[in-house]
């Protein structure tokens, strides 16, 4: 059964736990080191599931949020449906999603909220559908 606190408790422990200083500051440069991390990220979901598909789509999502940092692009998309005077170009916005508008440390907050919630909703819907 999902059950949300749960979910993010494992997410927690996935993410900030079992994840080492290498996997953390290569995983957005080398495929291996964010292969593993999204191995071992998604070894705790086990606690929930042993259902091969949502653990699949656990680790699968992970990666790819992960090694590409997809999560600046959906925060720089969404921000291109403000009106023009709004808009930054991707050019201003590479590091976090965000424009150099804001400070430096409030760019990268934003992208680490930004992107557990994006974790969060993928391990959702592949706990309440594939499990």
């Amino acid at each position: 059964m999902f059950i949300a606190a749960d979910q993010l408790l494992l997410h927690l422990v996935g993410d900030y736990v079992t994840q080492s200083h290498w996997m953390a500051t290569q995983k957005t440069s080398r495929s291996l080191p964010a292969a593993l991390h999204a191995v071992v990220y998604t070894l705790p979901f086990l606690l929930l599931t042993r259902a091969p598909e949502a653990l699949l789509a656990v680790a699968i999502s992970h990666f790819i949020i992960d090694r590409w940092r997809i999560i600046r692009y959906l925060v720089w998309f969404k921000d291109q449906l403000a009106p023009k005077a709004f808009r930054h170009p991707w050019a201003e916005c590479q590091k976090t999603g965000q424009s150099d508008e804001i400070p430096a440390w409030l760019g990268v907050w934003l992208m680490i909220i930004a992107d557990n919630t994006l974790h969060l909703v993928c391990n959702g819907l592949a706990l309440k559908y594939l499990a």
